[in-house]
């Protein structure tokens, strides 16, 4: 089984879980026309299951359903004893009607045995997609195929897909949260909103400072008095005497 088909199978089964109770192992109601396509396509019904849903399962069907496949066992005979290895969930019908008529009283209003419905019938899937809370599973290119939760079951659950990916938490168990919260004192603190804090100037790296370049033509630090330039003691030099003022000395 592919990866995204595997996370969609899932993801649909949590949204189950959390918001109408179903757990393992999965109850699957079985009908005639599923068995009918899956001995048509040499499909194993409880190891394609139990694979494709990564649980244990409870493979169900009702004496209607079988009632109503032994009157066509002609056609159907391999479906017939596919259908029969299943267990009988009792459907409280005297006199047997047919298997949507008995699904549908199976399933009720809100479906509170939390059966998985396996079925090929389309009129019966338009049926169920109107009730909440009711997953419905079928046959798709010889590969079972737990379809998409309908607008019912998400308005009932009053939570999308598309708003929350990974946990779906219905009215009623977020209102229970919020009593847990306030018994055990807990108080929701209000995110503070975030201040724009100035930035601080900062003094330059020293190291990364280029030294100031000396002007040329002007001479720092001149001071002639001291016969000081740039910093150097410059030492005098002596003053020699006229030749014309020696020689009169000498006479």
């Amino acid at each position: 089984m592919k990866i995204t088909r595997y996370k969609k199978v899932q993801k649909y089964l949590k949204f189950y879980y959390n918001n109408y109770g179903f757990h393992q192992p999965y109850q699957v109601l079985i009908d005639g026309t599923f068995c009918f396509s899956a001995f048509k396509e040499h499909i194993n019904i409880r190891d394609q299951l139990s694979k494709y849903l990564n649980g244990s399962v409870k493979l169900l069907t009702t004496r209607c359903i079988i009632k109503e496949t032994e009157k066509i066992s002609k056609k159907t005979q391999g479906a017939l004893t596919i259908l029969k290895q299943f267990g009988i969930h009792e459907c409280d019908h005297e006199e047997p009607v047919s298997g949507s008529k008995c699904i549908l009283t199976m399933i009720g209003k809100k479906n509170q045995k939390h059966y998985i419905l396996a079925t090929q019938d389309r009129d019966l899937q338009e049926k169920m997609r109107l009730k909440p809370g009711v997953p419905l599973l079928y046959l798709h290119n010889k590969s079972p195929t737990l379809e998409k939760p309908s607008k019912a079951s998400y308005g009932k659950a009053g939570s999308t897909l598309e708003d929350n990916q990974f946990m779906f938490i219905s009215e009623t168990q977020n209102e229970i949260l919020k009593n847990m919260k306030k018994a055990l004192g807990v108080v929701e603190k209000v995110e503070e909103k975030n201040t724009i804090r100035k930035k601080k100037v900062k003094n330059p790296n020293p190291l990364s400072c280029k030294k100031k370049k000396k002007k040329p033509g002007v001479k720092n630090n001149i001071s002639s008095a001291n016969g000081v330039i740039d910093g150097k003691v410059q030492k005098r030099k002596k003053s020699k005497p006229k030749k014309d003022l020696l020689q009169s000395i000498a006479k």
